[in-house]
């Protein structure tokens, strides 16, 4: 398996994303966003950072990049798609997954380590969990608070969407959501940080099952 990292003007978590997608077992590439092919990639990391510095809202320049053809092409033919924090943004502003990103009820920067829990561990990314499972990622955001109409939630709901939530809201995300996926299951975006969650010695090693999630249901399929 070989995952492209998507590196934006003022992307910060492109190294995290790429050490996790290696620590796993599988190969990766770092992929500018003025490339207009990931031909040889079976699936594709959007880390978190300040893509274009955030001008306009978070993700609403990214979202026009040269790169984001391709995205959109992998996430049709059913090939995982991770967004975290700014990737979970422009995965928002490109329309693969529904809801927006609104600025923190506090109007703060959030940075600190968040317990969340595992509420659908019946996903691409979230199989190797336990449902229910508590688990420990950093947030580091300004604007995580995921905004959905009713209706929308329970859309969400109803189709098993929702995959982690907070348990003490750090951004004021309706019903404490932290992350979720497209109706397909193969698109997912959130918040919190796994890729900064992959070692015990720093602070957490929740974030390894995760991507062995992914690439175990890539492989299952694949090989």
């Amino acid at each position: 398996m070989k995952l492209a990292v998507l590196v934006f003007p003022g992307s910060n978590c492109d190294r995290d994303m790429y050490n996790a997608a290696k620590r796993s077992g599988v190969e990766a590439a770092y992929v500018d966003y003025r490339e207009t092919s990931l031909e040889g990639f079976d699936g594709v990391l959007i880390p978190g950072g300040f893509s274009f510095g955030d001008y306009l809202r978070s993700g609403a320049m990214a979202r026009v990049a040269p790169i984001i053809s391709e995205v959109k092409r992998l996430a049709s033919e059913g090939k995982p798609v991770l967004g975290v924090c700014n990737g979970f943004q422009i995965l928002t502003e490109v329309g693969l997954l529904p809801g927006a990103l609104l600025h923190n009820d506090s109007h703060l920067f959030v940075s600190r380590n968040e317990s969340l829990t595992i509420v659908n561990n019946e996903t691409k990314f979230t199989h190797q969990y336990d449902k229910d499972e508590t688990v420990i990622y950093p947030v580091a955001h300004g604007e995580g608070h995921y905004y959905c109409t009713d209706e929308l939630y329970e859309e969400l709901v109803n189709h098993n969407q929702i995959i982690l939530t907070y348990n003490d809201n750090p951004n004021g995300s309706y019903k404490d959501i932290a992350g979720i996926t497209n109706k397909e299951g193969n698109v997912c975006g959130m918040m919190p940080h796994p890729e900064r969650a992959m070692e015990t010695l720093l602070g957490s090693d929740s974030g390894v099952k995760l991507f062995q999630s992914m690439i175990e249901s890539w492989r299952e399929q694949h090989v």
